[in-house]
């Protein structure tokens, strides 16, 4: 009897011990071909939900939206209906909608999502689709197979705008692109046009007439909008009014890409652009509209003694983490990658990055391992975690972009 009791206490107190300790996130697999042929996607309905009752009204009709359907439960409860754009696909469900109602009340929403797809972002709330807070009032409850996401959120007459992430639509990233180009003369233009007609903006930093380029992108994927906050700390770090910034430009000319997939963003995708299509699997058939304007616009640029030194591609996942080429492979500066990564490190007492190998040999279906066989680009993707502070973010992005123009100058000199 002791022994079993003895037995028992030890098993409570390792799971107890394992229950505090934060797993750290994997990465992902080396990646495989898929079919990158366009499909058709899913166009969402438009408009006000107002057959839930004569008290509460839903409403998507706005850039990113993401409601397919809502459904009265009883007085208080209702679900929204989430489907994604179009099968297979990623498991990221997006959503955005605003909410009201005729009386202040306090209600419940439930999500709904496919079957077999689980929630991943927990809500922000907005009452104006600008300044954004994280709920608090998110559970889970329990069903047959897997559980539900419940809100509890209490409404108005005033609008409530619910997100899995900030908003971040093509409007508001050409509104940052313009902030940046009164505060450094930067050139805008487009790579060109998505199916839906808009435009996929780039704007230069640095010397135009520098041999030494750099790229940095973002946006592949719609929902990444945390990944979207550090490529903005990053960026302002190159553009600020410093010494180490003002050398930096007159030695190199930074192209930017924050919007790859911008029919994604403003129809409010989980994962596709309107092709129906994952981006970052489309570099090496290119089969995309979007895609073939990066190829072509790298090719009538890196050109002649032109050379694309490095590139950073912004994206989100669960967690921080940087995905690299294998360091058996070299590129155009070879060690600078994990050099850079370690200055990072010690410019962030406590932080310690999470480095995995994702490219390894072709063919290449991501941007970063298209950019590095191409052009021997030191490449990297910098993953930012779904829920990682916004200051945090910021700081990362700030002191990355310092350390990365620090190393690059000193790498140029030799």
């Amino acid at each position: 009897m002791k022994r079993k009791l003895f037995f028992s206490t030890v098993v409570l107190f390792a799971l107890a011990a394992n229950a505090q300790v934060k797993s750290t996130f994997k990465g992902q697999d080396p990646i495989t071909a898929v079919s990158t042929v366009t499909r058709p996607v899913q166009k969402q309905w438009k408009g006000v939900f107002d057959k839930t009752g004569d008290e509460v009204f839903f409403g998507n009709n706005f850039a990113g939206a993401r409601l397919n359907g809502v459904v009265k439960i009883d007085e208080t409860t209702f679900s929204v209906l989430i489907t994604p754009e179009n099968t297979p696909i990623n498991g990221s469900p997006w959503y955005a909608f605003k909410v009201w109602s005729k009386t202040n009340k306090e209600i419940k929403i439930r999500f709904d999502y496919p079957q077999n797809v689980k929630h991943r972002y927990n809500a922000k709330i907005s009452n104006d689709g600008k300044k954004w807070e994280a709920s608090q009032n998110g559970t889970f409850v329990k069903r047959e197979k897997d559980s539900n996401y419940v809100l509890t959120v209490k409404v108005s007459k005033d609008t409530t705008w619910i997100a899995a992430q900030e908003l971040k639509t093509s409007k508001d990233i050409k509104e940052w692109i313009s902030a940046l180009k009164n505060k450094n003369n930067t050139a805008e233009t487009s790579i060109g046009l998505t199916a839906e007609g808009r435009k996929i903006p780039v704007f230069s930093i640095g010397n135009t007439s520098s041999k030494n380029k750099i790229l940095i992108s973002g946006r592949n994927h719609p929902p990444e909008v945390t990944g979207h906050y550090a490529l903005e700390a990053f960026i302002e770090s190159l553009t600020a009014d410093t010494p180490l910034a003002k050398k930096f430009r007159k030695k190199f000319e930074v192209y930017v890409i924050p919007l790859l997939n911008p029919d994604g963003v403003d129809g409010g995708f989980w994962r596709h652009n309107s092709g129906g299509i994952d981006l970052n699997r489309d570099y090496n058939d290119f089969n995309q509209p979007e895609t073939k304007a990066v190829r072509d616009f790298l090719k009538n640029e890196i050109k002649g003694e032109n050379k694309l030194l490095f590139s950073i591609d912004f994206h989100s996942t669960h967690d921080d983490i940087y995905y690299t080429v294998d360091p058996e492979l070299k590129g155009n500066i070879p060690g600078f990658v994990p050099n850079w990564l370690n200055k990072v490190k010690d410019g962030i007492p406590g932080y310690t990055p999470h480095v995995k190998p994702l490219y390894f040999k072709p063919p290449t279906f991501t941007l970063f391992s298209y950019l590095f066989e191409t052009y021997k680009t030191e490449a990297l993707v910098f993953e930012i975690g779904d829920s990682t502070p916004k200051d945090f973010i910021k700081k990362k992005g700030e002191v990355s972009g310092e350390e990365f123009m620090k190393l690059i100058l000193e790498s140029s000199k030799n």
